[in-house]
């Protein structure tokens, strides 16, 4: 019993290595892991101070290691956000007239230039909708429920103009 025991290991450490060397042949990388080519790096992310968004991409860039400055005069590319807006509509209400269910909206504006103004990425938009329920009960967890979700938006629309940009790029 003693011989198998150190067989077993080492078909799972062979197995293991195999598995890995295949994963890493065929590109798979980590969801949230961003490609930023190397010439254009340091990033320069340019919107308003308290964006959403903002806050989102430096997360998704730093936990990348691309490099983001605060100047711009050394970025290498300036992703923009050019416009940042959360809406909401009625979506159903019941024979009362009370409001049941609203469509939450998040739209970003985006684009990104090159170090000497070259345009990499042309402007594009985002829209992310949500239908939100309504309930007469519990009135401030519905607002909190509300926060979480445009926080959430922030976190999707980062992610899509990341991967919207590595296709850019390619």
């Amino acid at each position: 019993m003693s011989r198998s025991m150190p067989r077993s290991r080492g078909l799972w450490g062979t197995l293991l290595a195999a598995a890995l060397l295949a994963l890493a042949g065929c590109g798979f990388q980590l969801r949230g892991s961003v490609e930023i080519p190397a010439e254009l790096n340091p990033v320069y992310l340019q919107a308003d101070a308290g964006s959403p968004v903002r806050r989102a991409l430096l997360d998704l860039l730093s936990g990348s290691g691309v490099e983001v400055t605060d100047n711009v005069a050394e970025a290498q590319m300036v992703l923009r956000i050019l416009a940042e807006a959360r809406t909401s509509r009625v979506a159903a209400v019941d024979i009362n007239g009370k409001t049941l269910a609203y469509e939450l909206h998040y739209m970003v504006r985006f684009d990104a230039l090159g170090d000497a103004g070259t345009r990499l990425v042309a402007p594009q938009s985002l829209d992310l909708v949500r239908t939100f329920d309504n309930p007469d009960v519990e009135v401030l967890g519905k607002r909190l429920e509300e926060a979480l979700i445009y926080e959430d938006f922030a976190t999707d629309a980062a992610d899509r103009i990341l991967t919207r940009l590595r296709v850019a790029l390619r």
